[in-house]
């Protein structure tokens, strides 16, 4: 169940009061660890889909010197980067320094947003392919939420491939939504193109509640499963780029899995066949 507040961000804007402020103008609650929001975008702000932010708010006062200090952490965007706001993917954590404050926030509020985006699951990272892999752990699809609303992402690839790990079913309500909207959404087919969109083919996975493809996608990926599920023989270093935002030990066993098949990690610097966000907390 979800729960969803918007607002007209013509008529109800907030004067900012924080530094690098921007407004608060839709929050959905996907479950009770999980949530997604939008915020106002400065209007000079330009980033590459897939990219990250320092985002937050407003610490407790230092109880000596009363002192406040801003509670920043890297988010990635979840919107693309042709998108007049800005989205983000949290998860709640109720003793976290920043997601105990930040899960409470609410349409009008506002945050702490650094216009200052990096990061390193851009299309600019990789060499040219036939095929992507995007292999994510919880709130680690925000950047991919991104790169399936960009056109690039289907200019350069003849398949997406979307893999989604996480405990439960509710925990993939985010990610199955919007690829199933992205997919019926009038507006995202005449961008993108129904025969693009088509591209798309979505792998979620679960670890402790029964669902259809239950386990880890590391496990499945190297007992063959994947592969035989998505009628594919494998991961081939010519045709497959890969990015990768999860968990420290996904992010480690992938990079381990795919370089087995012989791929190479790149950087903005120096494109390869595939890239990991280090900066990826949640």
């Amino acid at each position: 169940m979800t729960e969803q507040n918007t607002v007209n961000t013509q008529t109800a804007k907030a004067v900012p009061t924080l530094p690098d402020a921007q407004t608060v103008t839709a929050v959905t609650h996907w479950t009770d660890r999980l949530f997604s929001f939008r915020v106002t975008r400065p209007a000079s702000m330009r980033f590459r889909s897939g990219e990250f932010v320092m985002i937050g708010l407003m610490g407790d006062p230092h109880p000596e010197t009363g002192k406040v200090k801003p509670l920043l952490r890297a988010y990635s965007i979840a919107s693309p980067a042709w998108d007049d706001e800005l989205e983000f993917y949290s998860i709640k954590v109720q003793d976290g320094p920043l997601t105990s404050k930040l899960q409470h926030i609410k349409v009008g509020d506002e945050i702490i947003l650094r216009p200052k985006p990096v990061g390193t699951l851009v299309h600019d990272a990789l060499l040219p392919g036939k095929r992507i892999w995007f292999f994510s752990t919880g709130t680690g699809f925000a950047p991919f939420a991104s790169l399936l609303r960009e056109p690039e992402t289907y200019e350069n690839y003849d398949e997406v491939i979307v893999t989604h790990t996480c405990r439960d079913v509710a925990e993939l309500e985010y990610s199955r939504k919007l690829i199933e909207d992205l997919k019926a959404d009038e507006m995202m087919q005449e961008l993108i193109g129904t025969e693009n969109l088509a591209k798309i083919r979505y792998y979620p996975t679960t670890t402790r509640e029964q669902s259809p493809k239950m386990g880890r996608i590391t496990t499945l990926l190297e007992d063959g499963t994947v592969f035989a599920d998505l009628g594919i023989e494998g991961i081939n270093v010519e045709t497959d780029r890969a990015m990768v935002c999860g968990s420290m030990g996904l992010n480690t066993d992938i990079k381990r899995i795919l370089e087995g098949f012989g791929l190479v990690e790149g950087a903005n610097s120096d494109p390869q066949h595939y890239v990991v966000e280090k900066a990826f907390v949640g």
